[in-house]
């Protein structure tokens, strides 16, 4: 019995985001080696159902599920190691699902950092960080860069809502 793409794309995510969350979680990194071989398996599965169109959608996928999270990296709310692996996630998904799933990531990423700042008992300084952020981008305003905090446990492991986002978009919310 031939397994369908959506079982393999879903079998990548599953497999490499446990790797993903695991590494995020415990080191607040997210190892290059897995976002690479997350890309070049989404590439692989793309093209082997879609041929050349497969190939072109994935990489599509990639370029517009870098670009919103490299955007947002430059204000310096998320880093690099999930910027690339947004990228790598829309290169298996293909470029359909990457905006409805960048919808899933931000809201999962918004109850994480809700969640994250109760815990960590920052809500003040943290809601008066993302208050300099929309005062920055008022016309003659300079806009904030964050500094990455020496004590990493109050980062937010965004690689959980990047992978749980996405296996959840596959399951519910497939074209």
């Amino acid at each position: 019995m031939p397994v369908s793409q959506e079982v393999m794309k879903l079998s990548c995510l599953v497999l490499l985001g446990a790797v993903v969350m695991y590494h995020d979680v415990r080191y607040r990194r997210i190892p290059n080696v897995v976002v690479l071989v997350m890309m070049l398996t989404g590439l692989v599965i793309n093209t082997k159902f879609g041929g050349m169109h497969g190939l072109v959608v994935s990489g599509e996928g990639f370029g517009l599920a870098f670009l919103p999270m490299f955007l947002i990296h430059l204000f310096g709310a998320l880093g690099a190691g999930d910027v690339k692996l947004f990228g790598a996630v829309g290169a298996v998904l293909g470029v359909e699902m990457v905006p409805a799933t960048f919808v899933v990531v931000v809201m999962l990423g918004a109850a994480l950092a809700v969640y994250s700042m109760l815990r960590s008992r920052t809500v003040f300084s943290t809601l008066h960080g993302v208050l300099r952020i929309f005062v920055g981008m008022l016309p003659g305003w300079e806009m904030p860069r964050f500094a990455v905090p020496a004590d990493r446990r109050h980062t937010i492991p965004y690689g959980v809502a990047i992978m749980v986002g996405s296996v959840l978009s596959t399951v519910f919310l497939r074209t």
